[in-house]
């Protein structure tokens, strides 16, 4: 007889059938300004008149989006029904007023996780091919459009934070005199870095339209004089020489050849220089796969590198980096991600 307290064993794969629903209930709050008009809190009715809604249908939508966590409900207030307001987590990171506001990058997220569901049946059949060619396959104007608007306003409010907390436990930064953003989009973990330390200098490297957009945030954070940008292919291009630091985030999963990209970091670091990189691994138990899998099993059938769990710990080994060490973190962008801290030899540390 089966437990009453246990769920079916199929209630996972029931689960997963309904994610689109709450989704779908998600994007229309941002896109339809709903969640902007919950900043003050107020009955579906309220809220139904105000936008010409059915009334009925917005009681039961705003009931969807509390049970996901995106607005907090009062008690029933007599014949007016229950009043919403934004959850603590959706005023901080999908209000439009937030400096942290993050709706456009997950509705950017959103739109690119459903172009791949569809074409996941293509890909399986045809391979990469069946994909065309999206931003994320080179295409570097779509990349400089993202760097504008969603993924900056993604690593302004998520990446910036988290790579800040890894850099702090990389005590060569304290001395570092010199940093390549590697692959670093609009330029926002290098404007941090150089305002956290005025005795920095920067550069920023990615597609030559993407570092027009770093360029610009960068003269409108009046660092022009510290921080600076190079514009290139990392698969072909020189990236520069005598970096202190380099740093980069989910950079390698686009490489051609991940040895080779990570050959040219090591030989375009002083001695004594380390190399912090962060990108998403697949672990070996079905568990932590299933919190990366989902994010970027489209990369994969599209030929990108999303390796299994040291893979690139031993690219890096093989590359001649030295006192290899790992951080777990998941405070970046969707899926947790490795940190991997490497130095060259040959030197005692940044001076």
């Amino acid at each position: 007889m089966h437990d009453l307290d246990t769920p079916h064993p199929l209630q996972a794969f029931w689960t997963l059938a309904a994610g689109p629903m709450q989704a779908e209930a998600l994007a229309l709050a941002l896109e339809l300004g709903a969640i902007d008009a919950l900043a003050q809190p107020q009955t579906p009715a309220a809220l139904a008149a105000a936008q010409g809604w059915h009334a009925a249908n917005t009681g039961h939508w705003l009931e969807l989006l509390w049970s996901m966590g995106v607005c907090e409900r009062s008690a029933v207030q007599g014949d007016a029904g229950p009043v919403y307001g934004l959850a603590p987590a959706a005023r901080r990171f999908l209000h439009s007023a937030s400096p942290e506001a993050c709706g456009a990058a997950w509705l950017f997220r959103r739109r690119s996780l459903q172009h791949a569901s569809t074409l996941l049946k293509a890909q399986l059949t045809a391979g990469p091919a069946a994909a065309g060619t999206p931003f994320a396959n080179g295409n570097a104007e779509g990349w400089a459009a993202a760097a504008r608007a969603q993924i900056g306003q993604e690593q302004q409010a998520v990446t910036v934070p988290a790579a800040l907390t890894v850099l702090t436990q990389v005590p060569e930064l304290r001395t570092a005199r010199h940093l390549l953003d590697l692959g670093g989009g609009p330029g926002w973990v290098a404007i941090a870095l150089a305002r956290q330390q005025p005795g920095l200098r920067a550069t920023v490297f990615d597609w030559p339209e993407t570092v027009a957009v770093a360029a610009q945030n960068i003269a409108q954070a009046g660092l022009a004089e510290r921080v600076d940008t190079l514009g290139g292919d990392l698969g072909r291009d020189a990236i520069g020489q005598g970096y202190d630091l380099v740093w980069c985030s989910s950079v390698l999963h686009f490489v051609p050849d991940i040895g080779e990209a990570v050959a040219k970091v090591h030989a375009a670091l002083r001695p004594g220089g380390v190399f912090v990189c962060a990108h998403a691994e697949v672990p070996g138990e079905p568990e932590g796969a299933a919190r990366v899998l989902p994010f970027y099993t489209p990369m994969r059938m599209m030929g990108r590198h999303v390796t299994a769990r040291g893979v690139l710990e031993q690219a890096l080994a093989q590359a001649g980096f030295e006192r290899i060490e790992r951080i777990e973190s998941s405070a970046f962008p969707m899926a947790s991600l490795t940190v991997l801290v490497a130095r060259r030899g040959g030197g005692e540390g940044v001076a």
